[in-house]
Formats: C-alpha cells, sequence, structure tokens
C-alpha cells in the first residue's frame, strides 16, 4: 500500500474516533487560523488536521505550547502523540508556518488553538475529612449554620464538575425524624422545621452527620462520590425571657438606664418592643445589640408595673421566634406625706361611755407602695381643746389610728365638744389631721304617747290605699334629733295581716297612720290596734320600755257593696274550627262579695258564634267557627249582681280556634297575562303558583298539581318544581292563534285531602319585541282619525269668535287713552 493510501486510511479512522474538528466539520484545508476541540484521555498518534499550503512551501514548522505532544509533519499533517489532560492544561495556542526550501516562511504564522474538552475523570474530594459545627436550639429552620465543601477537577461548565451534597446519615435519628437538611448545591446544613422545634441540648448534646458528595449532578451510574462526617454540637437557646426588672421611682442618675438585655441565637437580628395595651407614655427603648433602657424617671404612684414585648426579626422583618415578656416593676421610694381622710373627722361618744371604750378611728393615707415601711403611718396626739375637765382625756392607737376615752366619762352639760389635733407620720413625712369628737346625750329617756287611747274610728272598707286615718304623737326627753329621740312607731297588735303602716315626720315625731293594703268588712270589720313607741339608739342599762310608751285605737270597718269579682284576669281555651254547633268552648266564673247571684252575659260577639250561660258561665258556640276568618276571637264576659245596685265586672275571653283542612287549594293570583308568541318555534312552559287559606304547617305546603282534563294531555303536561310552584309546559308547537283555557287539578294532600280545579288562561298571540301584540279592531262608537281632526278645528273656531266679540266689547267701552296702553301694553311683551 502506498504511503498515500495509508494515511487516507488514518485519517478515515482519526475521523472516526475524534469529532467536532474544525469549525467547520472539514479535515483538510488552507493554512488559516482555526480551533479544534478535542476530548482529553484519548490514545496517542490521533491526526488533527491536514494544512494546504501553496506550491512554494516544501515544509511546515510548528511552534507556541505544544508541550511534546503535538507535531506536524513537513506535508502539513498535524497530530497529537499523547494522552491530552484537561487539568493540565485546558487550552492550547499554537502556530503553523510554511516553509520554502531555503527555511524561510511563505505562510503565516498562523494561529491555532486546541481546545481539551473535559471527561469525568476526577472524584470530587471533601476539604476536610471532618467538620465540626454548632447550632442554637430553637433556631430558624432553613438558616444555615455551617458548610461543607468539596472540590472537583473537571470542568464545573459541564456535567462531569457538577457537585450534588445529601444528608445519608443522621446519628441519633430520634422517632426516624430528620433534625437536619442541606442545600444540594451549596454543601449548606440548616435545622429542619422539626429540628427547630425540637433539639433539645439537655436530651442530646450533639449528632453527628454523613454527608455524601456526587459528581454528574448525581444523575449518573458512573458519577464519582465522596463522603465527609460533621459533628454538631446543640447549644442552648439564649432568646429567654429575662428575669423581672425592679426600677427605683424618680431616680437622679443620667437617663437612658439599661435595665435588661435580650440575645436571638445568631446574630444580625432587628429588634423592637412592642407594648401591652395603649400607654399614655411608653419609656423604653431597645437596641440592635438587645439591650433595653428606661428612658426616663418613672412614677410609681401613677404607674406601678409595666409589660411589654421584645420581638426579634430577621432581615425580612419577619419574626424569628415568639416575643419574650418583659416585666418591670417600679420600685417605691418614700415621696409622699400622709393624707388625712378629710378637713376634720367628726367623732361621737356618748357621756357614759366607760374608759378604755373605743370612740371611732382616724384613718388616714398614704400614696406610697402598702405594706412596705414608706407606708406605714403612726398616730399621735398633740393637742386637745378644751383641756376641761381635763387634759389628756383621750388616747389614740399609734398604728390603728383608734380612739379611746382614756380618764374619765363625759358629762355633756360640761363640754358638748373636743377637737383633738393629731400628728400623723411615715417614716420621712408628718402631716396634722383634726379629728372633732361630740359628746352625745345617752338614751336614757323612753318615748311617752300624749295620750293612751285614741278612740274609735269607722271607716269604710272601700277608703283608698296611702289615705291618712289618725295622727299619734309621742314625746322624748333626750337631746333632739339624735338618735336617743328620735321616735319610731310600729303597730303590735290588732293588724296581722299588715293593713296599715305609721310613717314618722322626723322634725316633730308625729306619726301618721295610713292605709298600706286594702280593707275586708268581709275578711275583718273590726281592728283593736296596739300602737308602740321606741327609739333607733338602744336604752341605757336599766331603763326599759313601759306602758306610758304604748297606745290603743279602734278601727271599724264598715261594708261597702262591690262589684262581682272572677277568679281570673284573662280567660283562655282553644278548640278545633269545625267544632259542631252548641259545643261547650269554655267557663268562666265569679263571685260577689256579698254573696249575691251573678248573672253572665256577653259583650263584643260581633260575629255571633257564641252564647253564654247566664247562671254557670259557660260558653258555647251557636254558630259554625272558621279560623281563617279570625284564629283568636276576642269577646268580653260580663258578671252582674243579680239584686242590690246591679254592679258589675268584665273579664276578656280569648278563644284560639285550631285549623282543619277545610280550604281548597287556589291560584295565588289571577293569571291574566299568560301567553306564548305565534307562531310557536319550539315547545314552551309558564310558571304559576299555587296557595290555600290553611294554616300553613311548619314544614310548608306540599301541593301535588296535574291537568284537569285527561284529553289535553298529548298538548300540555304538568309539573311540579316545588310545594307551590308548578310549570304548564306545551307538547308541541302546532297551536292556533287564540286563547287556551287549561284546567289543573291541585290537591293539599292534607287530612282530609282537597283539591281545587283552577283555569289558567294561555293565549297564542304575535309578538313586537317579545311582547304580545293584538292590533284593535274599529269599535262602534269609536271616532276615527278624520272625524277626530275635524271636530278639534270646530273648537278651535269657536273658541276664536267668542274672543273676538270679547275684545270687541272691550275696545267699544273704553277710551282712546285705554286703548293707547293697552295697545302699549300689548306691545312691550313682544319687544322683550
Amino acid at each position: 500500500m502506498t504511503m498515500q493510501a495509508q494515511l487516507h486510511c488514518l485519517c478515515l479512522f482519526t475521523l472516526y474516533l475524534t469529532t467536532g474538528y474544525g469549525q467547520e466539520g472539514k479535515f483538510s484545508g488552507p493554512l488559516e487560523p482555526m480551533t479544534f476541540s478535542i476530548f482529553e484521555g484519548q490514545g496517542p498518534s490521533q491526526i488533527i488536521f491536514q494544512f494546504k499550503a501553496s506550491p512554494l512551501a516544501v515544509t511546515f514548522k510548528l511552534t507556541g505550547e505544544t508541550d511534546d505532544i503535538f507535531q506536524i509533519q513537513p506535508d502539513g499533517l498535524l497530530y497529537y502523540s499523547k494522552a491530552l489532560d484537561r487539568e493540565t492544561r485546558a487550552v492550547h495556542k499554537l502556530q503553523v508556518s510554511a516553509l520554502d526550501a531555503h527555511g524561510n516562511t511563505v505562510e503565516g504564522p498562523v494561529p491555532i488553538t486546541i481546545e481539551v474538552k473535559d471527561i469525568n475523570d476526577n472524584r470530587p474530594v471533601f476539604l476536610q475529612s471532618k467538620y465540626e459545627g454548632s447550632v442554637r436550639q430553637n433556631s430558624r429552620p432553613g438558616k444555615p449554620f455551617m458548610y461543607v465543601n468539596a472540590t472537583d477537577l473537571d470542568d464545573p461548565a459541564t456535567p462531569n464538575g457538577q457537585l450534588i451534597y445529601k444528608i445519608i446519615m443522621q446519628l441519633p435519628k430520634v422517632n426516624n425524624v430528620m433534625y437536619f437538611q442541606i442545600n444540594n448545591k451549596t454543601g449548606a446544613i440548616s435545622l429542619t422545621l422539626a429540628g427547630s422545634q425540637d433539639l433539645d441540648p439537655l436530651k442530646n448534646p450533639s449528632y453527628k452527620l454523613v454527608v455524601s458528595v456526587e459528581d454528574m449532578g448525581g444523575q449518573n451510574e458512573h458519577s464519582f462520590s465522596d463522603t465527609t462526617s460533621v459533628d454538631i454540637m446543640v447549644k442552648e437557646n439564649i432568646w429567654k425571657t429575662p428575669e423581672p426588672v425592679e426600677i427605683e421611682e424618680n431616680s437622679t442618675n443620667p437617663y437612658p438606664i439599661k435595665i435588661t438585655q435580650v440575645r436571638w441565637n445568631e446574630p444580625d437580628a432587628l429588634y423592637s418592643l412592642v407594648e401591652e395595651g395603649k400607654p399614655s407614655k411608653f419609656p423604653f427603648l431597645i437596641d440592635q445589640e438587645g439591650d433595653i433602657y428606661v428612658t426616663q424617671p418613672l412614677d410609681r404612684e401613677e404607674k406601678d408595673a409595666y409589660v411589654f414585648y421584645a420581638v426579634a426579626r430577621d432581615e425580612h422583618s419577619k419574626p424569628l421566634a415568639l416575643p419574650l415578656k418583659i416585666q418591670v416593676k417600679v420600685k417605691d421610694i418614700n415621696d409622699n406625706p400622709p393624707i388625712c381622710p378629710s378637713t376634720v373627722t367628726v367623732l361621737e361618744v356618748q357621756e357614759n361611755e366607760q374608759i378604755g371604750n373605743s370612740i371611732g378611728t382616724l384613718i388616714a393615707h398614704d400614696m406610697d407602695e402598702e405594706n412596705t415601711i414608706n407606708s406605714v403611718l403612726g398616730y399621735r396626739i398633740v393637742d386637745q381643746t378644751p383641756k376641761v375637765p381635763r387634759d389628756g382625756l383621750f388616747l389614740v392607737q399609734a398604728y390603728s389610728g383608734m380612739f379611746q376615752l382614756a380618764l374619765q366619762s363625759l358629762r355633756k352639760r360640761d363640754t358638748p365638744q373636743y377637737n383633738l389635733t393629731v400628728e400623723v407620720s411615715d417614716k420621712d413625712f408628718k402631716t396634722l389631721c383634726f379629728v372633732q369628737i361630740n359628746v352625745i346625750d345617752i338614751n336614757d329617756q323612753i318615748p311617752i304617747f300624749e295620750k293612751s287611747d285614741y278612740g274609735n274610728l269607722t271607716l269604710p272598707e272601700d277608703t283608698a290605699i296611702g289615705t291618712v286615718i289618725l295622727t299619734i304623737q309621742a314625746t322624748d326627753a333626750d337631746e333632739p334629733y339624735t338618735g336617743s329621740s328620735k321616735i319610731l312607731y310600729r303597730i303590735t297588735q290588732g293588724d296581722s295581716e299588715g293593713h296599715l303602716e305609721i310613717e314618722t315626720d322626723p322634725e316633730t315625731n308625729t306619726g301618721y297612720v295610713k292605709v298600706k293594703k286594702p280593707l275586708d268588712f268581709e275578711a275583718a270589720d273590726v281592728y283593736n290596734i296596739v300602737f308602740q313607741a321606741e327609739n333607733p339608739e338602744p336604752l341605757v342599762f336599766g331603763v326599759q320600755y313601759n306602758a306610758s310608751s304604748s297606745a290603743t285605737f279602734r278601727l271599724t270597718v264598715t261594708d261597702v257593696n262591690e262589684a262581682p269579682q272572677f277568679s281570673q284576669q284573662l280567660y283562655q281555651a282553644k278548640v278545633r274550627e269545625d267544632v259542631a254547633k252548641g259545643t261547650k268552648v269554655g267557663n268562666v266564673t265569679a263571685k260577689d262579695p256579698e254573696g249575691l247571684d251573678i248573672s253572665y252575659s256577653l259583650r263584643g260577639d260581633k260575629r255571633g258564634w257564641l252564647k253564654i250561660d247566664p247562671v254557670t258561665g259557660e260558653i258555647f258556640n251557636v254558630a259554625p267557627l272558621d279560623r281563617e276568618a279570625e284564629s283568636l276571637y276576642r269577646v268580653q264576659v260580663v258578671a252582674t249582681e243579680v239584686g242590690g245596685s246591679s254592679l258589675s265586672s268584665v273579664v276578656q275571653f280569648h278563644l284560639t280556634l285550631m285549623d282543619v283542612n277545610d280550604n281548597p287549594p287556589r291560584l295565588v293570583k289571577e293569571y291574566t297575562g299568560l301567553f306564548f308568541c305565534y307562531p310557536l318555534k319550539a315547545p314552551g312552559s309558564l310558571i304559576f303558583e299555587a296557595t290555600d287559606d290553611d294554616q300553613q304547617l311548619f314544614r310548608g305546603r306540599h301541593f301535588t298539581f296535574s291537568l284537569g282534563s285527561e284529553s289535553l294531555q298529548k298538548d300540555w303536561e304538568v309539573s311540579k318544581i316545588n310545594g307551590t310552584h308548578a310549570r304548564l309546559s306545551t307538547k308541541h308547537t302546532g297551536f292556533e292563534e287564540r286563547v287556551y283555557h287549561i284546567p289543573v287539578r291541585i290537591n293539599d294532600g292534607g287530612r282530609p285531602p282537597l283539591e281545587g280545579i283552577v283555569s289558567l288562561p294561555v293565549t297564542f298571540c304575535k309578538c313586537v319585541e317579545d311582547r304580545c301584540f293584538q292590533p284593535a279592531d274599529h269599535m262602534p262608537g269609536i271616532p276615527t282619525v278624520g272625524m277626530t281632526v275635524g271636530i278639534l278645528l270646530t273648537t278651535f273656531l269657536v273658541i276664536g269668535i267668542i274672543l273676538a266679540v270679547v275684545f270687541f266689547q272691550i275696545k267699544k267701552n273704553k277710551g282712546q287713552h285705554n286703548v293707547e296702553s293697552a295697545q302699549a301694553s300689548e306691545v312691550k311683551p313682544l319687544r322683550n
């Protein structure tokens, strides 16, 4: 075989092994700049290209980054003699020149670029065989807290260098739940939602992960991989509610003052404070380090505690966790003096009060915090006026403020009033309060009636409630306008039912006896009353009420003829509306207080349905009842005493009629406008509604519908829509232009069932704009259009003649001056 044949076969062999030679897919050509792409790792002695030069050229020269790999034969055949390695050199820059027989350059040098294409011949390798990291408890899920990294020498722009990370093992794996996740492209490790919620350093302080990395995007069975271990320590969550803070009120230190702090588990959190409620002022702030400050002095008496919340957010203003509750208590200092309860505190002491007895208590106040040394008050009497019969008559308990009688009992006639000055103090302040002690008379005198017997009184039994029937009077020698001299009257005997009452005039102690409940001659006609006069203040020891504090009175009640009294204020009964005539439907009962017989009658029986037995009060129906006419029938029953004054009483009687099914169904309205456009193009339908006059049940009405004549079934049909509506439909289109009267049978399904047959008039007519159009014929007595115009012209002519005669008469009767005025008046509106 010749050398040219061998080269030709070699070229064909190279064409099969390599692809992408040359920019235009050619394997030989003139000497010009070219770029070739060759896969790395191919066997040696691979032909690249056959260059052709001018006839003057006898050989070729190769220079540049040959790396002893690329060579060119004298006839211009470019080839490489060793396997290429992209990781050693990815691009080779060569120059090819064509030389003549003397070694002179005929063409070139021409730049030739060799691009070495990557194959997956390198496995990924982690930068570390072991990684260590830590994460805070309750950290945000999805936020990376560490990274693992691997490298691959293959081309990262190809799948050969595209790496995928995976967690292939987590130890321990609690309840088969993954607490950690990895970004498969970046190697960033973060917590899952379960990990954010469940990680607890007290339960499992550390975790071990096995992480793999795989090239070819993990999608090829021939891909390479590597693994590494990751040790993770779980640290305690530092996002915790701080201890409650105490701040001393009205501090003079420079503001702002740091009072506490919060910290998120990771740096760069954004902090803010949120008030609880809407306080009038909020004297707190937080900086971006999480330090919380008070910005101004606080006043415990204005507000003794503050509650607010610290919030941590990420860079997108989303909360990182639940807010933390911050509690601030304002610590009290003694900055408020004691306050007297009033300008003067008034106490009373009886003139026979025993030594040591309590007189009363002075209760001062302190705005400082209760149950602290700042609000403990002490009491001391610093002055007594007058000092009669001696000084020091009173004692005050040092811490309770209770006053006692100290030396002797007091006498009002000696001194009726004492004024004390009391010093009230806390540990830093003192206040003077004033106490007035009034000496009051003791109740050693009993009330005495001016007379012991108030005689007899006769009253009719119908005396009005509130009527004053008697005035009584007692006196008391104790000090006026005190509890010792005030008199209260009560009835101790003779009025067990409480028909009478006594009111006392506080100024005069006069007692007014009044009627409290109606008197009843038939129940009691005589009352023997005993009055008792007493003081609201208890009597002193050894003094008792006696006969002088009692008086008697006799009341006689006379009979008054009273009207009969019904046993009820309203009588009610209930019957079916279809009860037979003469059925007893109710009864009433009345009694006469004087025992007279009673006659009953009806009033207001406007429909004449009822009658009443005048003796027994039984009520009967004398005519058919109709619930649809009146469901609740109201009448009055009159009870009149027989004999005597013929007094009467009236009571209401209400008769409720219960429904029975006695009304057949009917159309809810008169249907006069039902029509179909003629000629009918397609079968159509119309909707109608039914009702009846019986009482509607809770479940509503349930009518059934059908055609009233079987002969119509070939042309019409009726179908039920619901309990009250139905649809009338045509079965074909061959109807005449006229009115059809369609009978429809409606059954109410009641007990017993009733049915009614109604007629629906349906018109088939020509339509204009979807409306039935029926041209009106000329009717007798109605003028034509020509006649109407003639009548109108004649009318206008007669009116014109009448107006002309009237104006002529006016001109005849008026003078020339008036004529000119009239003309001017006529012309003026035209001019305007």
